[in-house]
């Protein structure tokens, strides 16, 4: 059986930063590289100020400034803004007022493929980011 969200949300339990062996991701060898969790890349999200929005490339450059590291791995990133925005709408579809999740339509570029395979829909994420003036 897959696992849940919540059990997605878990793991990994800690963030790391290791250095780079060989180049990765247009980063060389010897830079440091953050991996977060999908509970540090949420906490990032959620103190996004309400009408304000963060793109990918801005998250990963704070997360990596605020772990002192290089850069963020941007596989990672992404996947775990993901597991952070399913979270949240499983959340609120489950009676969480929006007010109590994560604000991931702050975060989530409309264009991406991530925002179509998303639970709530591009329309949702439209109407959170329009309801907050976000451009």
């Amino acid at each position: 059986m897959p696992k849940s969200w919540t059990e997605k949300f878990a793991h990994p339990p800690k963030p790391s930063v290791s250095k780079l062996g060989k180049p990765y991701a247009g980063h060389g060898e010897g830079e440091k590289m953050l991996i977060p969790t999908p509970a540090v890349v949420a906490a990032y999200v959620a103190k996004i100020p309400t009408g304000e929005s963060r793109t990918m490339p801005q998250l990963r450059d704070d997360l990596a400034a605020a772990h002192r590291a290089d850069f963020t791995c941007p596989l990672t990133a992404g996947i775990f803004l993901r597991i952070a925005s399913e979270l949240a709408w499983e959340q609120h579809q489950n009676g969480k007022p929006l007010s109590e999740i994560t604000p991931f339509w702050r975060a989530v570029d409309l264009k991406s493929p991530m925002a179509k395979k998303l639970a709530c829909g591009v329309d949702f994420i439209l109407k959170q980011r329009r309801r907050e003036g976000i451009a």
